[in-house]
């Protein structure tokens, strides 16, 4: 599905459960919706490095060379701004323990599908990463 560059938000962000049939969804301090974390692509950065920088900056995670399975590219609705689409480079991690998060975090939760439909989620975690979730 095309989108306008100039209604779109590039993300990189990563689907990440726990292997225990839990995905981990967080809020965002001041937001409504639980999703995926990740954030923005800044200018002149790659995907994975916006990843590495995201998930270090909101759980504390350092994660250097690593190769993470890459779940392809999808679109939604922007949970946040208006009239926006976020399209999101998606990617897979496996953790076992909940990780410590940042500031600018204001709730992170280990939820089964059940769990996590009862959340307010953003739409790209609704419509994209719970049917992904399922298919691990």
């Amino acid at each position: 599905m095309p989108t306008d560059a100039a209604r779109s938000i590039r993300i990189a962000a990563a689907l990440i459960e726990d292997g225990a049939g839990r995905l981990l969804l967080l809020r965002k301090a001041g937001a409504r919706w639980f999703m995926q974390p990740g954030g923005k692509i800044e200018a002149g950065e790659t995907v994975l490095a916006a990843l590495l920088r995201e998930l270090k900056e909101e759980l504390g995670l350092s994660l250097p060379n690593i190769a993470l399975p890459y779940l392809g590219q999808h679109i939604a609705p922007a949970a946040n701004e208006p009239n926006m689409m976020v399209v999101a480079e998606l990617f897979h991690l496996r953790l076992r323990d909940m990780p410590e998060t940042g500031a600018e975090i204001e709730e992170a939760v280990w939820v089964d599908e059940e769990e996590a439909l009862a959340l307010p989620l953003a739409p790209l975690t609704r419509d994209c990463v719970l049917p992904l979730f399922e298919a691990l």
